[in-house]
């Protein structure tokens, strides 16, 4: 099996799962005609379509029918995912060949396939969530009381994802960064995004007239559906307000790089590669193959979404409120932001505390004399 992109006569990026006899797996192409028509991303929908092609090789290797497969036999697909080697049980341990974090998305992926297939009557008692009562989070919206005994769906199949911290960058790494690269655009693409917390895919569907001077200084974020490069915002439109000097960066990259002449009003566009026109929308793997290389010479491990979490962690560090930082970094749901975030007070804490001793010491003096 094999996931096969394609491109309908409009320009239409379309994804399709095929089978050993390259025809379309028809349940995966109608799930993900139904994404398509949700307007998900093309990224969103090329990923799920990776989970449901290893689903269902994982349903072949074990002759298994996707309509009638149970709760213990879909449990396998966990293993079948970890081991490097399916259909082979190793005699030492081996480190999983997928994390948790991917496990966990390719289960999600594969219980949206069969809600999908139960709404149409196309399956029907196939389990995948069960009912509980709503856990106790950080934050407390104002009419917590009313749903507080509430039961809300849970995944019956997950695996505990390990809390990790990804670290961020600070500001002599991200200077390192910006001198190591040889073109004001990418100097501009790095500073942008660690000033303002951007996803790449907003960064890249960014437009000319997104861009607001004249003593206003925002950064106008729209969630546009037919970028040619398919960059995504993801969540909607919203103001990020920024300093004159990106806004001079901004202004020192179109008068000294962007190209003349040219049919386009994508802010990021290729300008030196000889494989595509000047003036064409910069994609998601341009953007990977300059970080690798400056990886490799700066030594340092940077990527679009270390800067946006180094922009909000420096947020946190100086004190802003939780539910401004969401909506700086467009988050739907202030969850998001405090369960990714708010452990950074924590590492802290020893900083602030001595703040707290050297006050207290000031205090003291003053109350002695």
């Amino acid at each position: 099996m094999k996931t096969q992109k394609g491109q309908l006569d409009n320009g239409k990026t379309i994804w399709l799962v095929l089978d050993d006899n390259y025809l379309p797996v028809e349940p995966i192409s109608k799930y993900l005609r139904y994404l398509d028509s949700l307007e998900r991303s093309p990224n969103t929908i090329s990923s799920y379509a990776r989970n449901l092609k290893l689903y269902f090789e994982y349903l072949k290797e074990n002759s298994l029918d996707w309509k009638t497969v149970n709760l213990e036999q879909r449990a396998e697909f966990i293993h079948w995912l970890r081991n490097p080697q399916p259909g082979t049980i190793p005699i030492r341990p081996q480190e999983s060949q997928r994390s948790e974090k991917t496990i966990n998305h390719a289960l999600t992926t594969v219980a949206s396939f069969y809600e999908f297939h139960e709404r149409l009557g196309t399956t029907e008692g196939i389990e995948n969530y069960r009912y509980v009562t709503q856990k106790g989070s950080k934050f407390k919206p104002f009419l917590h009381h009313i749903s507080k005994g509430n039961q809300v769906k849970a995944k019956l199949l997950k695996v505990k994802e390990p809390k990790t911290f990804p670290g961020c960058l600070n500001d002599d790494e991200v200077k390192k960064l910006i001198d190591a690269c040889k073109h004001t655009r990418d100097k501009f693409l790095i500073c942008l995004l660690y000033e303002t917390g951007m996803r790449i895919g907003e960064a890249l569907g960014l437009r000319l007239e997104d861009f607001v001077t004249g003593g206003t200084n925002e950064i106008h974020v729209k969630n546009r559906l037919d970028n040619f490069n398919n960059a995504r915002a993801k969540s909607g439109d919203r103001i990020i307000h920024v300093n004159k000097e990106l806004m001079r960066f901004f202004s020192d990259y179109l008068i000294d790089e962007y190209p003349e002449d040219v049919d386009s009003d994508y802010v990021f566009v290729s300008i030196w590669s000889h494989k595509v026109q000047p003036g064409t929308p910069l994609t998601y793997s341009a953007v990977d193959s300059l970080f690798r290389r400056l990886r490799k010479k700066t030594g340092i491990y940077a990527t679009a979404h270390l800067l946006r979490h180094s922009h909000a962690t420096n947020l946190v560090r100086s004190g802003w409120d939780i539910s401004y930082v969401q909506k700086r970094l467009g988050h739907s749901d202030i969850q998001t932001t405090v369960n990714t975030y708010v452990h950074l007070i924590d590492d802290d804490l020893k900083a602030e505390y001595q703040k707290y001793l050297e006050q207290r010491k000031i205090n003291e003096s003053v109350i002695k004399s």
